[in-house]
């Protein structure tokens, strides 16, 4: 047995930036943690659309991409890689999972965009492209969590095409059945209160 403390894995589930997070990064930011284990963490960030169409670096997906139709920054990792990730509507079977795309969590899962997008048009339900991505060495992301940099929450399918990112992260707060609804109230800037 190694010394290595046992890291309980937070896939499939987002990180919600607390107020308290300073770094710009992440101001407000609602994460999908795509993987973590005791090697690190890798999420994407679900609500920072950028202006740049799907269809002007990857036209044969834009058609599948949800509203908006745009690339999202996924975080400040690889700005030059992209990243899919596509609910399939009611979910998949392990067996009945469309060539091309692997299950994260539930619904949600990674396309592989070298595939030919014809491949898995009839089974995606929402696509969203991702140009980079965050990323946490062994043990960053406890040490942050121990910090109370961010709240740690359920995903829900719908969370990875809301239309609305910009509302994302107070919705996503506001669903919570505890005192982090009320978080969802805190204004942009408290020095205006």
């Amino acid at each position: 047995m190694s010394g290595m403390t046992e890291v309980s894995s937070l896939t499939g589930r987002l990180l919600v930036a607390t107020p308290a997070l300073a770094d710009p990064n992440f101001d407000r930011a609602v994460v999908l943690l795509l993987d973590h284990d005791e090697e690190g963490s890798l999420g994407v960030v679900l609500n920072r659309p950028t202006p740049v169409d799907v269809s002007d670096i990857l036209e044969g997906w834009a058609d599948l991409a949800g509203e908006p139709g745009v690339v999202f920054q996924g975080g400040p990792v690889s700005l030059d890689s992209a990243l899919g990730v596509a609910v399939i509507p009611g979910g998949a079977s392990v067996d009945g999972a469309p060539l091309g795309w692997r299950r994260v969590h539930g619904a949600i899962g990674l396309v592989d965009l070298e595939a030919p997008p014809e491949l898995l048009a009839k089974a995606l339900g929402s696509l969203r492209i991702f140009a980079g991505y965050a990323g946490w060495g062994p043990g960053q992301l406890e040490d942050e969590l121990v910090e109370g940099a961010w709240y740690v929450v359920e995903s829900e399918p719908g969370d990875v095409s809301s239309p609305s990112p910009e509302r994302l992260w107070r919705e996503v707060l506001r669903r919570q059945r505890n005192e982090l609804a009320m978080v969802a109230t805190y204004p942009d800037d408290p020095s205006l209160n």
